[in-house]
């Protein structure tokens, strides 16, 4: 199942799954809503903006409430995450799915929001979309915005022609600046897409932010993940130990023995713990022998500038030649 493509006024419900940032840094979040203003786009903020509940945006039920209302307005076309958090799988139980199979809108965010995307295409079939969220993609300075504006917007308007192959940035950052004190762009560093075993293989792209997937992992919320499909993976602020506990989950539940190829994003202020290792090499030795195509520092992740990635179509993964193609629109 599919949504739309949009091609005039289009307009985001912004919903905030776990954390307040509208409440807690609304120079980032209103910095991102005034980028979005200005390339046309009207906005509708949840019910929840500017509200906060200590560590989160509302209760459980006043979360969910706030997506489900967003997902009722026949105005919005796209219901956008604020930011992550922690927490968005406490509301899983209570969103309408019923009524989103009967209402497909264009679903995105990142990182916590890793749990609503997969839950909702385990529950409705529907194409999610791994992409920008409000304050911490779109509240980025230029260039960097600009960019990861242009890949969303390339989905959400149809101005791809398929077969699609994604196009690598020529230059990314992951530099650290206190949101609150930023004034100016960060420091970029030249772009490269890594090659960590060789090989081409094609299936259904699933997957997200591995740690916020363990929060669902083999419960209804959790698509399952079949022989063939690609997995995307990507984290943020880890170190190593937890890298090589995630990683080993995936093995001891099976799943890479069943994916037929991976894709590991790149990993945002990554913590080695003094080994000088990167996250594909924990990898590896988690896996022993790799026989699959996995390709690494992919640009959809915490990193800026961000792909646009749709959940459940189907892809082309080309390590050799560090390619990823799109073999379907994920908009109808």
């Amino acid at each position: 199942m599919k949504a739309k493509k949009l091609q005039d006024e289009i307009v985001i419900g912004v919903f905030s799954s776990s954390s307040p940032i509208s409440a807690t840094i609304p120079t980032r979040y209103d910095r991102g809503i005034a980028y979005l203003q200005t390339k046309g786009i009207k906005i509708i903020h949840g019910n929840l903006y500017r509200k906060k509940d200590y560590y989160r945006s509302g209760t459980i039920k006043q979360r969910a409430d706030e997506f489900n209302q967003l997902l009722y307005n026949e105005d919005i076309h796209i219901l956008m995450a604020s930011i992550g958090g922690y927490n968005t799988n406490s509301i899983l139980p209570y969103i309408d799915y019923e009524y989103l199979k009967k209402h497909p809108k264009i679903i995105i965010g990142y990182s916590d929001v890793t749990a609503l995307l997969l839950a909702i295409y385990a529950k409705t079939g529907l194409v999610t979309f791994y992409g920008p969220a409000v304050a911490s993609s779109f509240g980025e300075f230029p260039p960097l915005v600009d960019l990861t504006y242009d890949y969303f917007e390339r989905f959400i308007k149809g101005r791809i022609l398929i077969p699609y192959q994604y196009d690598k940035p020529d230059f990314w950052t992951d530099e650290f600046i206190n949101w609150v004190e930023q004034k100016t762009a960060k420091k970029v560093y030249p772009n490269e897409w890594i090659c960590v075993n060789k090989g081409m293989c094609q299936g259904k792209l699933i997957g997200g932010n591995l740690n916020t997937m363990e929060g669902i992992f083999q419960t209804e919320y959790m698509p399952i993940i079949k022989k063939g499909d690609i997995l995307f993976i990507e984290d943020s602020f880890k170190d190593a130990s937890i890298i090589e506990r995630s990683f080993s989950l995936l093995k001891l539940s099976g799943i890479l023995d069943r994916v037929g190829g991976i894709i590991l994003g790149k990993h945002e202020k990554f913590n080695d713990n003094k080994t000088n290792r990167k996250p594909y090499e924990i990898l590896l030795e988690v896996m022993g022998k790799p026989q699959i195509p996995i390709l690494a520092d992919f640009d959809c992740c915490h990193t800026h500038p961000m792909l646009t990635i749709p959940i459940g179509c189907e892809i082309i993964l080309d390590a050799t030649n560090k390619t990823v193609t799109l073999l379907e629109d994920p908009l109808e």
